[in-house]
């Protein structure tokens, strides 16, 4: 079938009754309404949702910007793999869909978005990895368009955003790390300019200051979140002439390219060396000895996500009327066997 003429057409009925009959209109009686929706289904007919989203300035879509890169794709750890499902969970209430949009790593995420926003794809939006100083933000906002940010940026004075405790997390393994002795603590940060990066390193450096402890840059060791990166940091960690005793990392799977590259080196992880990872991540769990690191839950994040940006459009706000706040969002340290002992016995 190629519309519903043709479908009324086979039916032998007006265009007007078949329109109301697939809409579930209350002036359609219900032996037409079956007849109708028997047919479609029997001969394939599928509504032109994009010519009656046009009428109804609306897409019933919500569309989840992602980075799209080498990296990502062979994660398969992918931190938004496990927002979706909470994510889905609240639209689907509301007959909202998910459409996820994949910037590729080698485009401007702004002039990415730029398209989107240009092509009418969707009602909404999610971005991530938000940078310092992120245009996206301001597009979004001068387009009017309603969004929420994983992450802060310094864009904007007011926008809706959930951000993880990256300040916690830091604080909590520093402190964890110093009352064990070790006070040559080295912490990993991205080499781009994402904004959690700064958030990381400076929650890090405030904690050592207040143990007395000085800030070393050199302990700052900027790669990749990936595997990769997590052998190329502890590679630069080996080098130094004045190694650390312990690391923090700001992403989980960097866990599996570092334990390698010490255990290369011979240094035992939790006795000679201790490591802190970020996420609790699916494959860091099979590490021994087993990693130190924080957990939460995506499935709830993702909920939370999906609350705060319907609290922010007009159609579903009073649906959500305490759900348009920013949120840090915490986690839970989980204690593995990485930074037993302390540096005075290692």
């Amino acid at each position: 079938m190629k519309g519903i003429r043709q479908l009324a057409e086979h039916l032998d009925i007006s265009i007007g009754t078949v329109s109301r009959a697939l809409n579930g209109k209350p002036d359609v009686n219900e032996e037409t309404r079956r007849r109708v929706l028997a047919a479609a289904e029997q001969l394939g007919y599928v509504a032109n949702q994009s010519g009656r989203s046009l009428r109804q300035g609306e897409t019933k879509v919500i569309g989840l910007m992602i980075e799209s890169s080498k990296e990502t794709v062979e994660n398969a750890d992918n931190f938004f793999l496990g927002v979706t499902s909470g994510l889905q969970h609240v639209f689907a209430r509301h007959k909202l869909d998910l459409l996820m949009l994949p910037c590729p790593a080698d485009e401007d995420p702004c002039e990415y978005l730029k398209r989107m926003v240009a092509r009418r794809v969707v009602d909404a939006m999610i971005i991530s990895n938000t940078l310092r100083i992120d245009r996206r933000v301001d597009l979004l906002s001068r387009a009017k368009i309603p969004f929420v940010a994983v992450g802060r940026s310094l864009s904007a004075d007011n926008f809706p955003w959930i951000d993880l405790d990256f300040e916690g997390v830091a604080e909590r393994a520093v402190e964890r790390l110093v009352a064990r002795g070790h006070r040559r603590i080295a912490i990993t940060a991205p080499s781009s300019d994402v904004n959690l990066g700064y958030v990381f390193v400076e929650s890090y450096r405030r904690t050592l200051e207040r143990h007395g402890i000085p800030f070393d840059p050199l302990l700052v060791i900027r790669v990749k979140s990936s595997e990769q990166g997590g052998y190329q940091a502890a590679h630069e960690l080996l080098q130094l002439e004045d190694r650390p005793t312990a690391v923090i990392l700001i992403y989980e799977l960097m866990a599996i390219g570092l334990y390698r590259r010490l255990m290369e080196s011979g240094i035992r992880i939790g006795r000679d060396f201790a490591v802190i990872g970020f996420r609790d991540a699916p494959r860091a769990r099979f590490l021994q000895p087993s990693l130190s690191c924080f957990r939460m839950s995506l499935y709830d994040l993702g909920i939370a996500l999906g609350q705060t940006l319907l609290a922010n459009m007009p159609a579903y706000r009073a649906s959500y009327p305490d759900g348009g706040r920013n949120i840090i969002w915490p986690l839970e340290l989980v204690p593995g066997e990485s930074d037993s002992g302390n540096s005075r016995t290692s």
